[in-house]
């Protein structure tokens, strides 16, 4: 059967999804995660045949040196044993392969073909997502080598935001700087769009209103949504800023960085490092960069890695709505967003103020709609797939 590979690679995971068209639909089959790529890494392989949460059919351990870490090769030699699993396992052919890619900059605000320009083009980019764009652009490398001569499509986090005005994206710096591509970009855009898509089916009327949406998990970010149309997002030049994440910081003054510069003598290595890897929930919590293991801490920094968090996603949800000038419809997704029912009600809570308000059955049972029937904002809690949302790209660009 002819499928559709999709790739959603990053700094030490790999994602992989089988999806293929059934009667102008997409529909996904086998999911696979690996997880550490710097090895030991542990290789999972989910069906989506009959559940659509999926079911869990193998799973394998891969060693550093099968990963051939010490070569750099970790990405090229997961995805070679995930291809022959499914030579292996499945009858499913590939015929073409989806990748999301973090960052497309000015030069892309839809997902293309991938040909060497654009391989040249997103290179470039580099410097605007270090962590994550070699990445993604490695894989593409390597379904290149792998699977030779299947067309491929890239899709990008920041397509969706391409929307937001000038004055909303802008930084206040020199001109000359803005040209050079120094400007709040928005991340995430993949999910936003798929959120927007699911809600479009559940109530198109509310979708086509005011809606903000939080993607909350280790990666974290919010966006207005306004007729369908990305506003304003709390993710700006990189995916550092807005929101306290796993183990990234989040908003921090400028003057912060100058002030390590100068009194602890860090360079931009140094910086990014603790920026990136060792702020965020693990740095106030000196415990863990995982939500779930913050709330079994129990320690008073744990909670307050959780308090800031909520603190911070309220404020932003008051910036967010005054891009918009009001709010008919609430929505969480992402890994914390769509299971942690205690802070979605922590957050309704302090935006009780806008009209939300949970009904605490639904919001346990983590229903779609888990807003109270006398609730002036409409709150949901929908999965994402971004996986699907590429695979729909893909399969519409190459038909």
């Amino acid at each position: 059967m002819n499928s559709i590979l999709i790739v959603n690679a990053g700094s030490s995971s790999l994602k992989c999804s089988i999806f293929d068209e059934d009667g102008g639909d997409i529909r996904q089959h086998f999911r696979v995660k690996v997880a550490n790529l710097s090895g030991p890494a542990r290789l999972e392989i989910y069906d989506h045949s009959e559940k659509i949460d999926g079911i869990l059919v193998d799973k394998l351990d891969l060693s550093a040196e099968e990963l051939d870490v010490a070569h750099s090769q970790a990405h090229h030699q997961a995805l070679s044993v995930v291809m022959a699993w499914l030579d292996r396992n499945t009858r499913f052919k590939i015929t073409q392969v989806g990748h999301r890619i973090v960052h497309g900059g000015d030069y892309y605000s839809e997902p293309v073909v991938i040909t060497p320009d654009v391989m040249d083009n997103l290179a470039k980019l580099i410097p605007l997502a270090p962590l994550h764009q070699p990445y993604n652009l490695k894989l593409v490398e390597v379904c290149q080598d792998l699977l030779p001569g299947l067309p491929q499509v890239a899709c990008f986090d920041t397509a969706f935001h391409s929307s937001i005005p000038d004055v909303a994206r802008n930084f206040a710096i020199p001109q000359a700087l803005t040209r050079e591509g120094v400007r709040r970009y928005g991340f995430h855009g993949l999910s936003y769009q798929y959120i927007h898509n699911k809600l479009m089916e559940l109530d198109s009327e509310l979708a086509q209103g005011r809606m903000v949406v939080a993607h909350l998990g280790a990666g974290a970010s919010m966006c207005a949504i306004d007729r369908g149309e990305s506003i304003a997002s709390s993710m700006g030049f990189t995916a550092l800023d807005g929101l306290p994440m796993g183990s990234r910081c989040g908003q921090i003054d400028p003057g912060v960085l100058l002030y390590l510069m100068r009194e602890h003598k860090m360079d931009a290595d140094a910086i990014e490092t603790l920026l990136y890897k060792k702020s965020g929930w693990l740095g106030v919590s000196g415990l863990s960069s995982d939500m779930l293991t913050l709330h079994k801490g129990g320690t008073p920094h744990a909670q307050e890695a959780i308090d800031m968090f909520v603190y911070r996603i309220a404020r932003e949800t008051g910036s967010l709505v005054a891009s918009m000038g009001g709010l008919d419809s609430f929505v969480f997704t992402g890994g914390v967003g769509e299971n942690d029912a205690e802070i979605r009600a922590q957050v309704a809570h302090q935006n009780e103020w806008l009209g939300m308000k949970l009904d605490p059955e639904r919001n346990s049972a983590n229903e779609y709609l888990i807003s109270a029937d006398d609730s002036k904002v409409k709150v949901f809690a929908i999965p994402t797939n971004e996986e699907l949302m590429i695979a729909r790209h893909t399969s519409r660009l190459l038909r």
